[in-house]
């Protein structure tokens, strides 16, 4: 069984920070690639901001802090991931991005080390194909924030070997996550049910069928979620869901996944959610109208 001692990540953006951080703080050496020396500056100190909050709710010491941000060392240099374990992709979700950046990591860590992507929207089964070993290839599904929540879909390709399977599980219980193995479908799992819902949401809503609020307020008391669904999608970022649902939708023409026009509009005028000031609920006023 493969323990993944050294891990690289590739990408330092939202999702590649709260990875590192995780893997880090398990006790692995973490090495990140990044374009650009200011992209690894900025992803450190959201570990760093990350990692400040907890010292000051109590959840973990400065000494804690110091030790997981030693861990996690930047690079620009694709040839310094040389002799890494794992890998694990965080970059854009465009399939180009990722099968060019995938291809070159290839080349520089060896044929023993295992590849795995982030994607929530790209088939892991396609990225798997333009390799010449197919095999050590699958995806590590992380939520976000990853150092926050507890699930991981461990996702198998078509070519998957079942060995790269069963030690990527192990690994993900390691860290101290709960895996989940899923096949390689559109949404996976969680975004294969998550998707239609939001969609079914955005378009009642649309239709009028009640304000923002009270649709987030009706799903939490009515069905005890934590979060409301436009909440959820200001949260996530409009824009990254109607990305997604467009790439299930292509992969499968399933009418669910087709994003309603309303998410298309906000996007066009950049009302993105939480990360714009302007979403569903994001800087709307007291009615829940979209602005």
């Amino acid at each position: 069984m493969r323990t993944f001692p050294r891990v690289a990540v590739l990408g330092l953006g939202t999702m590649g920070a709260g990875i590192a951080q995780v893997v880090a703080a398990s006790g692995r050496d973490v090495v990140v690639l990044e374009t650009d020396r200011a992209r690894i500056d900025h992803g450190l100190d959201a570990v760093r901001t990350f990692l400040d909050g907890g010292v000051e709710r109590g959840r973990t010491t400065s000494e804690q802090r110091d030790a997981v941000l030693g861990r996690i060392r930047g690079t620009t240099d694709v040839a310094e991931l040389a002799g890494v374990d794992l890998v694990i992709e965080a970059v854009v979700e465009q399939h180009d991005v990722k099968v060019e950046l995938l291809g070159r990591v290839a080349d520089v860590v060896g044929a023993e080390a295992v590849l795995t992507t982030n994607t929530s929207a790209l088939s892991v089964t396609d990225l798997a194909a333009s390799l010449d070993a197919p095999g050590r290839m699958a995806g590590l599904h992380f939520f976000n924030p990853a150092p926050v929540m507890a699930l991981v879909e461990v996702v198998r390709a078509l070519q998957t070997d079942d060995g790269v399977v069963a030690d990527l599980v192990a690994f993900v219980e390691d860290i101290g996550k709960s895996p989940v193995e899923v096949k390689d479908r559109p949404g996976f799992l969680v975004n294969r049910l998550l998707m239609p819902y939001l969609n079914d949401v955005v378009q009642e809503y649309d239709d009028g069928l009640a304000s923002a609020e009270d649709i987030d307020v009706a799903i939490q008391l009515g069905l005890g979620y934590k979060l409301g669904p436009l909440a959820l999608l200001d949260l996530i970022g409009i824009d990254v869901h109607r990305h997604a649902t467009e790439s299930a939708y292509a992969a499968t023409l399933d009418p669910q996944f087709a994003p309603p026009p309303l998410l298309h509009q906000m996007v066009a005028a950049g009302y993105l959610g939480t990360k714009s000031g302007r979403g569903f609920r994001a800087g709307a006023p007291e009615h829940g109208e979209v602005r």
